[in-house]
């Protein structure tokens, strides 16, 4: 079986000289497939970089919604650089957090603005973060579509049956990390099973959000074969078609050019 980590971060800050191993261990569980993700223009970059050199890696570029007060205009001339070079394979991560509230609301939602108008240029899938703003997530997205078409993965899914239904119905994918696995999580588990198998992703979010029994430790996309193997169980359909699946639509999304 091969798999597709459909997010992680495997930037030289988060990882260090450990990375080769981390990639070897991958591979070893079967992970052919990886989209490593930026969140600022340096781990863009540095990502770009790696998908430049290693086999089965692509990168995204974006400014994360946490971030974007700490940016200036310099380092969204970076991003826009790197993305117009043809070295990233996705826009993001983006979106909106209204959890932490690191930057300020309406700064989140231009640089959200722009990160979405940057992708319809280029015809380029964006990844979006949401963080307790599903609903003018998929609002802001709703508008985006009304210009013209956009290629749309909702990294880490967690809202509600009602809200991925509403999200696929506007053409979205659904990412789902390692939280899916947790025993508080039945009612995320619930949402897995209306998810149509075109629509379905898997992701570490490494090193974060560390999937059951691994919990407390570092993530690393080896680990996403254990969110794979809850997805199945969620949905009553063998490891096999999981795999196959959620590979071929991460191939899908991220490999079209």
């Amino acid at each position: 079986m091969n798999f597709h980590d459909s997010h992680c971060h495997l930037d030289p800050m988060r990882y260090g000289a450990d990375l080769h191993d981390v990639l070897v261990r991958a591979r070893a569980a079967g992970v052919t497939g990886m989209t490593v993700i930026g969140t600022r223009a340096v781990d863009s970059e540095a990502a770009a970089d790696l998908a430049d050199r290693e086999p089965g890696i692509v990168a995204a570029a974006g400014i994360h919604p946490n971030d974007v007060a700490e940016a200036d205009a310099d380092e969204w001339d970076r991003i826009t650089r790197l993305v117009v070079s043809g070295r990233v394979a996705a826009i993001g991560e983006t979106g909106l957090d209204w959890y932490r509230d690191h930057s300020p609301r309406e700064l989140q939602r231009e640089y959200f603005d722009r990160h979405i108008r940057l992708a319809q240029k280029l015809a380029l899938p964006l990844v979006v973060h949401t963080r307790e703003s599903i609903r003018d997530t998929l609002d802001a997205l709703r508008e985006a579509l009304m210009r013209g078409p956009l290629v749309i993965v909702l990294h880490s899914f967690t809202g509600t049956v009602a809200e991925a239904s509403e999200a696929v119905e506007l053409g979205c994918s659904l990412g789902f990390a390692g939280m899916v696995t947790f025993r508080s999580a039945a009612n995320l588990r619930e949402v897995v099973k209306g998810v149509p198998s075109d629509r379905l992703l898997i992701e570490t979010d490494s090193p974060f959000l560390s999937p059951e029994p691994l919990r407390g430790r570092r993530n690393e996309p080896a680990n996403v074969v254990h969110t794979a193997r809850c997805l199945a169980i969620a949905r009553g359909e063998p490891l096999e078609k999981i795999a196959a699946d959620t590979t071929a639509n991460a191939r899908r999304i991220f490999l079209r050019r």
